[in-house]
């Protein structure tokens, strides 16, 4: 079954989460106001499954089960299903900011390359497990949420060494039908909405702390466990004129003593594949976000180009205004293209297909550090109305807003409220304090840029550039070690040998005493 966004918000009313927003209690997901731009995001990624322009990327043929479920659930099969879900994040992200729904994909993914892993390491039948939970997920188009990023506490400490365990999620108690969790996970994206939560490890394991190695789904509602979170956008806003209505809202999720029976299990304990975990899912993360900047980036572009127009700029006579746009259409689309070689480059893992992960980090470490100057561009083109216009209140006062409407306006066949409209969407993307959040998200959202450098670094082939170069530039080098400077062929035809120079004596002069 394909919901809807109308289908989706009716079905959380099914569940009972307990929720706070800014201290206070939510009686009802589907109905907080304080929640509806996060609900109208993900809302996107439903209807667009429903739009037939959009069905090629939006839906995919799952082929573990043969049925259509949407793009947001699928596991990638091939390069194919890569760039079309990279599309596909573009897309909704483009018209909600950020769809947030896409980490679901990247969870499963993960998760899938997991359990099979772990089954032929250690005789286990997680993947058997996983499989049908997934195909559960997938019939009832549900949205998950990803409860990855633990607390953490003292960093210098391992999770086993926190004075206080609770900081990480970890198994607390093993019973024969299932297992006991307990802890924190700090940065939920979409907590409050989420239909369930997918429990991960955010670093690698010891053995000392194989207890803190889980992964395992847990019902958003599930007994003991409690959401603290964020409004979602900045709801109720007027001058929020794109993040009053989407949004994205985070939470803190604290699970006290909270029961997970085996079939919801997918690791406990094994540690190198909670490693495993791990960087497969910030490999497949790191790739989505590729797409959902790249959606951003569009908004950006976009808005710039009208903002432009209205001003009574042209490109083609402005060098500079020009230069500008395509600084930032360069940036959008590098990145954007990591994601297209990764999506090419696959490596094919069991029956899916993990992006390479060079270029996913590459692309995830250019978004990450562009994304101030993107917001820098977007100023530069706009000038300084997009800060110093009057709140939307103005444009409905009897008193001002007709001259505010002759003064305010750029290009006169332009209409001034179309630059006023213009300069308030900038100025909600990439000036209010919601823009200042996004832009800390896009930093360390799917890890930190020192996390990114490490993953490229560990994974690029420099020693093979190493001796590419070594190869080319060898001048011959004996059994024994020793470099060889005279033979031939090795620097050149004859091979090379030192001048031969003729101490002075009663027969030869020295060049300074021929002068002489």
């Amino acid at each position: 079954m394909l919901m809807t966004a109308a289908e989706y918000r009716d079905s959380l009313r099914a569940y009972k989460p307990r929720v706070f927003v800014d201290g206070t209690a939510v009686e009802s997901v589907a109905d907080e106001p304080r929640l509806a731009p996060g609900l109208n995001a993900i809302g996107i990624t439903y209807d667009y499954a429903h739009v037939p322009a959009h069905e090629r990327l939006m839906t995919a043929r799952q082929g573990t089960s043969g049925k259509t479920v949407n793009r947001m659930l699928h596991i990638d099969e091939t390069s194919a299903d890569l760039l079309a879900k990279l599309e596909a994040v573009r897309l909704v992200c483009r018209a909600s900011g950020c769809a947030q729904r896409y980490l679901a994909h990247d969870a499963l993914s993960a998760i899938f390359q997991a359990t099979r892993r772990t089954d032929d390491a250690h005789g286990t039948d997680y993947a058997q497990r996983f499989l049908a939970y997934l195909h559960d997920v997938q019939d009832r188009d549900l949205t998950l949420g990803i409860a990855m990023t633990d607390a953490k506490g003292d960093r210098s400490a391992r999770p086993g060494r926190q004075v206080n365990p609770d900081v990480y999620v970890h198994v607390s108690e093993r019973r024969p039908d299932g297992i006991v969790i307990r802890g924190t996970k700090a940065i939920v994206t979409g907590a409050p909405y989420m239909h369930e939560f997918l429990v991960m490890p955010c670093r690698t394991h010891t053995a000392e702390d194989a207890a803190f190695a889980v992964c395992c789904a847990v019902p958003v509602d599930a007994p003991g466990v409690t959401i603290v979170a964020r409004p979602a956008g900045r709801p109720g806003e007027k001058a929020a004129t794109f993040t009053g209505t989407y949004g994205q809202s985070t939470g803190v999720v604290i699970f006290d003593d909270v029961f997970v029976p085996h079939d919801r299990v997918f690791l406990a304990g094994e540690t190198e594949e909670g490693g495993f975990l791990t960087t497969s899912y910030a490999t497949h993360h790191r790739h989505s976000c590729i797409g959902a900047r790249a959606g951003f980036g569009d908004l950006l572009i976009g808005a710039g180009a009208l903002m432009i127009e209205a001003n009574g700029l042209d490109p083609d006579r402005h060098g500079h205004i020009r230069d500008a746009m395509v600084e930032l259409i360069t940036i959008t689309e590098s990145f954007y293209a990591c994601g297209v070689a990764a999506s090419v480059h696959c490596v094919q893992d069991h029956a899916s297909v993990m992006p390479d992960a060079v270029y996913s980090n590459i692309g995830k470490l250019l978004l990450a550090t562009k994304i101030y100057d993107m917001h820098r561009i977007a100023h530069q083109v706009s000038g300084g109305l997009i800060v110093a216009l009057p709140g939307p209140d103005e444009d409905h006062n009897p008193e001002t807003a007709a001259s505010l409407a002759a003064v305010l306006g750029g290009r006169p066949d332009i209409p001034a409220a179309q630059r006023l409209a213009v300069s308030r969407l900038i100025e909600d993307l990439t000036v209010s304090h919601q823009a200042g959040w996004t832009s800390v998200i896009s930093l360390h959202g799917g890890g930190s840029p020192e996390a990114m450098k490490r993953e490229i670094w560990r994974n690029y082939p420099v020693g093979e550039k190493a001796a590419l170069v070594a190869a080319l530039i060898d001048r011959g080098v004996a059994d024994e070690g020793r470099r060889v400077s005279k033979q031939p062929g090795r620097c050149c035809d004859t091979g090379c040998a030192p001048p031969e120079t003729v101490a002075p004596d009663q027969d030869h002069e020295t060049p300074a005493a021929a002068a002489e």
